[in-house]
């Protein structure tokens, strides 16, 4: 019955035949159907429907003398809810933002949904422009590689270590805690790999077929072999805004300070992580992650000097 009602609104004149035929019933079910609509319709006072406006109905003689349906009073079902302004702009950066996911690259219909959300407005939306990332072009080369179903390949440049050319079979690219990443199958250690997007450079496509596109990949924050363990001491009032640091971390509250220990994959992740929190998170170990943070905070520091 729910999808009866838009289904005739939108055919505004139908057989009995036709609507059964696409419903899947006999002509008779759905006369029955038709004619139960009759007294389906918006709650009056006291949750009892009591006007005949407040009812859908449908035109009878067509129905008897002709077996077709036309639905007569629809009980505003065409109004349609509007969005404000900024609402409408909220969305149209949202869809702005996924269209730049690799793997969701129907233009066709982000462009659709970007016009019906800016008719769809109450108001004319603000003109939103989604700036461009320095981990653009990785992106654009990510999911030319997905369309073409090859390998990708580039120069990765990890912490402390010097840089080395991967080839990938791209599966997932993934935004968290405002960094991006690459799940894939690395060619040199023949295992599933997270790059962090802003350590890759000179992407280029390859003609190797990918070959482990459907392999399952690690959860994104998932502990590797060879992460570190870290200790972040921080409000417990922060804790609901460290997010997926903290999914897999084991944190001690007491009081109103809470210590977490986890795995991370190298020590410039809690640099950022600090960084983010301006002082409410602190790196209690390892000491290499604690005197890098110090010394981005001296560097800036050192500007207003």
């Amino acid at each position: 019955m729910l999808q009866l009602v838009p289904y005739l609104i939108g055919k505004g004149e139908v057989s009995i035949a036709e609507a059964a035929d696409e419903f899947d019933v006999t002509p008779a079910q759905m006369r029955s159907m038709v004619e139960k609509l009759t007294v389906i319709g918006l709650p009056g006072d006291g949750g009892f429907w009591q006007m005949a406006n407040e009812l859908f109905d449908i035109d009878w003689d067509l129905l008897d003398e002709r077996d077709l349906i036309v639905i007569t009073n629809t009980v505003g079902l065409e109004r349609s809810p509007k969005l404000t302004a900024r609402e409408a702009a909220a969305l149209l950066a949202g869809l702005q933002l996924a269209r730049t996911l690799p793997g969701f690259g129907d233009n066709d219909l982000f462009e659709g949904l970007l016009a019906k959300l800016s008719r769809g407005a109450s108001g004319t939306p603000v003109e939103v422009i989604v700036a461009p990332g320095p981990v653009d072009a990785v992106r654009d080369a990510v999911a030319a590689a997905l369309r073409q179903g090859v390998a990708v390949s580039f120069t990765y440049k990890a912490p402390d270590a010097p840089p080395t050319i991967r080839t990938v079979d791209p599966v997932k690219v993934h935004i968290a805690n405002g960094q991006w990443y690459l799940q894939g199958w690395c060619h040199l250690r023949q295992a599933m790999r997270t790059f962090h997007l802003d350590r890759v450079s000179q992407p280029e496509l390859t003609d190797i077929p990918i070959t482990h596109g459907q392999e399952p990949v690690p959860a994104l924050f998932a502990p590797g072999e060879d992460d570190i363990v870290a200790r972040i001491r921080f409000p417990a009032s922060v804790a609901p805004l460290l997010g997926d640091y903290l999914d897999r971390a084991e944190v001690q509250t007491d009081g109103e300070q809470s210590i977490a220990t986890m795995r991370v994959a190298d020590e410039h992740t809690l640099r950022r992580l600090a960084v983010r929190f301006g002082g409410d998170v602190e790196i209690l170990e390892p000491e290499g992650a604690r005197r890098a943070a110090a010394a981005w905070a001296e560097s800036g520091l050192a500007q207003y000097r």
